[in-house]
């Protein structure tokens, strides 16, 4: 385990001298985790050619003590301590991370140092984590077998009457009732004219007879996101209610037999927005197609109109055009799946075809 952490801990440290600093100060909590394999809650970690510290308080310090060998354990008090532990140092230029230093540090930061020691930083440790290890590969393939299950789950309890508050706190009673760790994100589970909201909230709204329910759920095992959405017509579908799904499934299907590492993501995007566009429907598809997945729900990359980024081998990301009619109703199907030079290898194998249950 140690020389799996060991060469993540050597990849940081041969791109110091590229941002021009002298060491890393690691504050983003999936970064932490990634590089330690341990919690980043309330943890920072800081790196340098030399030395690798993790920086915590004596709440987790049996856990920071389980990595002697790979990081040093320093008591510092992350937000309030941080300070003195660099003043020690001497004048070193320290790299933070844009996205995850909180305002009030960075401030405390700039008042007690001099500014040009403070360097903002920003993607070192995100692009390492964009490739996935057989390992991270695997705990998602586990934590999408979960998330396959709990639609099948639902497709037995979903019924006219349930609320969709209900139903969401079902789905997320099953997953960690069969070995969730966690949830992805914020369960999704909306119906009626509900659905047309891409994120929307389940609220005190009844499933009735003739409507679409959009699940979008995921969950968590060893750290690592699934990701999956399913739109089930609960009792019958209309005549437009069916061909907007299957227009959906042609875009999603298309998207997934196209893609191949290698492509720009602007392309990758292209191939289920133009099956959209070329219906009618481009304006009731606002979102990119997809996004990485990894220790958190968003990753690069993202699959949007205008990314340029190439795919890589072995990043996972989510596949998930939808269209969405106001006041009406809306569709979306999402798979998860990891990039290959060859194709995609689909973690997702719950059913695509419209369900009317």
């Amino acid at each position: 385990m140690n020389s799996r952490f060991g060469q993540r801990l050597d990849a940081v440290r041969a791109r110091l001298e590229s941002f021009g600093i002298d060491g890393l100060y690691v504050t983003g909590e999936a970064n932490v985790t990634y590089l330690t394999g341990k919690s980043g809650k309330d943890c920072a970690l800081w790196i340098t050619e030399q030395d690798a510290f993790i920086l915590t308080d004596f709440r987790y310090m049996e856990m920071a003590m389980e990595l002697q060998g790979l990081f040093a354990y320093r008591e510092v008090k992350v937000g309030r301590d941080a300070c003195d532990f660099f003043l020690s140092m001497g004048k070193i230029r320290i790299g933070v991370e844009k996205n995850h230093l909180s305002l009030s540090e960075y401030l405390t930061f700039l008042d007690r140092m001099d500014a040009d020691r403070i360097v903002p930083v920003e993607g070192l440790i995100e692009r390492l984590r964009e490739v996935k290890d057989a390992l991270e590969l695997e705990a998602t393939q586990r934590a999408c077998a979960i998330a396959d299950a709990c639609f099948l789950h639902m497709c037995r309890f979903l019924k006219p009457g349930i609320s969709e508050r209900t139903a969401a706190l079902e789905i997320e009673f099953f997953m960690k009732s069969n070995g969730a760790d966690a949830l992805s994100f914020d369960t999704i589970c909306v119906s009626g004219a509900n659905t047309s909201y891409p994120h929307g909230i389940p609220g005190n709204k009844t499933i009735e007879t003739g409507d679409f329910v959009t699940m979008d759920y995921g969950c968590k095992v060893d750290g690592y996101c699934s990701d999956m959405t399913r739109t089930v017509a609960v009792g019958r579908a209309d005549e437009e209610m069916k061909a907007v799904y299957e227009l959906v499934l042609l875009a999603q299907r298309t998207a997934c037999a196209g893609i191949r590492a290698g492509m720009r993501c602007e392309d990758v995007d292209r191939l289920a927005r133009d099956v959209i566009s070329d219906a009618g429907y481009g304006d009731c598809f606002g979102h990119g197609l997809g996004h990485g997945t990894g220790l958190e729900i968003h990753e690069a990359p993202r699959l949007r109109p205008g990314s340029l980024e190439e795919l890589k081998e072995n990043q996972i990301v989510s596949i998930e055009p939808g269209i969405y009619l106001p006041k009406k109703f809306g569709v979306r199907i999402e798979d998860l799946a990891t990039v290959t030079p060859f194709g995609i290898i689909n973690f997702v194998s719950a059913s695509k075809d419209l369900m009317i249950l």
